[in-house]
Parts: C-alpha cells; sequence; structure tokens
C-alpha cells in the first residue's frame, strides 16, 4: 500500500499515575477506527519524570494494554514510557502492531538539562520498523536537535518523533521538525503533549505532520487536547525523490 493513515494524539498527562493515563488514552482510542498507525506523546504513562525511572509501571503491562488497543483499532500504537530493564531504566519508544510483534528503541540522547542522563540508560541502537509498506525511524524529544542520527540513509520513508517539548522552545520544535524532512527528504510526524507537568513546565503541543519538501500538511492547535489526523503519500515521497535526488549527493559516513 502506499499511504498510510496517521493520528497523532496531542493529550495532557496525569503525573506520575500510569493507572490514571491508560485510562484516558483508553477513552481517545474507543472510537479510533480505519488507522494505520496511532502515536501517543513521550512518557505518556508517566508525564516527563525524572522520578519515573524507580516508580513506572512494568513493562509488560503496559505492552499488554497497546497490544489491547492496537487490535481494538487494528492499528499500530506507538508512544515511549518510563520503563525499568534489566540493565537499568530506560526512555523506550514501543511500538506495538495488532498481531503481537513489539518494536522497541531507547532513545539515545537524553536531556541533561533536566538530569534525564543522571537516570536513565541511553540506548545504542537505531532502528527501521517496516509496517504495512512504510519504513519509520522511532525517535524521541531531545533526539530532533542531533541530524546524524535521524540521517536518511535511504533506509526510511517516515521519522517519527514523540515528545514532552516545553512551550518555552516551540520555535526549535517546529523548526528542527521541518529541517530533518527537508534534509532527509522524508515524512515527518511529531506528536507532543500539552498541559502543565508536576515540575510546573508547560506544553503547547504543535504536534504536526510534515511533507518531505518541509510543508506543513496538517497540525494541532496549540494548547488543546485534540488529536490530528494525516495521510501520507509513498508515491508522492518516491516521486519527489526520483524528481529532486539531493540524497544522491549526500557525503558517505557512518557512526
Amino acid at each position: 500500500m502506499s499511504g498510510l493513515k496517521l493520528s497523532l494524539l496531542q493529550q495532557p498527562l496525569a503525573w506520575m499515575d500510569g493507572a490514571a493515563n491508560l485510562r484516558h488514552f483508553s477513552r481517545q482510542l474507543e472510537n479510533l477506527d480505519g488507522r494505520d498507525l496511532i502515536v501517543l506523546p513521550e512518557m505518556f504513562t508517566t508525564g516527563f519524570a525524572m522520578e519515573a525511572a524507580t516508580q513506572s509501571l512494568p513493562e509488560q503491562e503496559v505492552i499488554d494494554w497497546m497490544l489491547a488497543r492496537a487490535c481494538q483499532c487494528k492499528a499500530m500504537i506507538a508512544g515511549s514510557a518510563a520503563l525499568q530493564t534489566a540493565s537499568g531504566p530506560v526512555n523506550r519508544f514501543l511500538l506495538v502492531q495488532p498481531d503481537g510483534v513489539i518494536h522497541r528503541y531507547d532513545k539515545r540522547h537524553l536531556f541533561r538539562m533536566a538530569g534525564e542522563d543522571e537516570h536513565y540508560r541511553a540506548g545504542e541502537q537505531r532502528i527501521i520498523v517496516h509496517w504495512r509498506g512504510w519504513r519509520i525511524l522511532p525517535l524521541v524529544c531531545y533526539d530532533l536537535r542531533f541530524p546524524v542520527w535521524s540521517r536518511n540513509r535511504n533506509d526510511y520513508d517516515l521519522a517519527l518523533y514523540v515528545a514532552n517539548w516545553p512551550a518555552l522552545r516551540s520555535f526549535h520544535w517546529q523548526t528542527l521538525l521541518a529541517a530533518r524532512a527537508i534534509e532527509n527528504q522524508a515524512w515527518v510526524a511529531g506528536c507532543n503533549r500539552v498541559g502543565t507537568d508536576g515540575n510546573g513546565h508547560h506544553y503547547r503541543g504543535d504536534s504536526r505532520v510534515i511533507n518531505p519538501q518541509g510543508e506543513v500538511i496538517t497540525e494541532a492547535a496549540p494548547h488543546q487536547a485534540t488529536h490530528i489526523d494525516g495521510e501520507l503519500s509513498l508515491t508522492a515521497l518516491q516521486e519527489y525523490r526520483d524528481k529532486f535526488p539531493a540524497w544522491r549527493d549526500a557525503d558517505n559516513f557512518t557512526l
């Protein structure tokens, strides 16, 4: 299939209350039909909390909930959560298919200005998720500031960012999302939260879907708890990359 029907849930998060957040998102997903991919914000079970490293819901409980919602919606459900693992606490982006396949990406770039690097273990592996004919690169919040990590090696069609990106730096969020789309000649989607967290940080959302030329095709109203839908075209992406093949002149280097 060449089209991907995507929904981004721009929502507030209950501070450090996993059960309340799962109930909230269950309600949001009740009547969301006909989508291929549904995206929740970063740390959707807790908010961006450093204490979540030791007080998070068990990973299997989060996965079981996401799988049930994926089966209900017949779509992949994606979002990051603070989780305890055998090797330490991580900010893990989970992408769960309705057939039970689970993809895991651990946030690579930890936000030191909030002490995230002191409470969580940084991920080491960049992954590509294949879903309904699309190649998807999952990334988390602060990863957005590091273009080398999200560089398109002709291995993805959509870069997917989930975030708790504060309103104070909203201009950076909007600008960098567009830059990642333009420089990588790829679709980009960014799902950010709204509301105020337990540390007093405010979030305005600005969730959006951007085409490979850097144009916003759909965006959420700032400060609003809402969801937005977008339909992405793989055919349009391939035609643009063929017509304007800047990717062929990229420098060859690896991490």
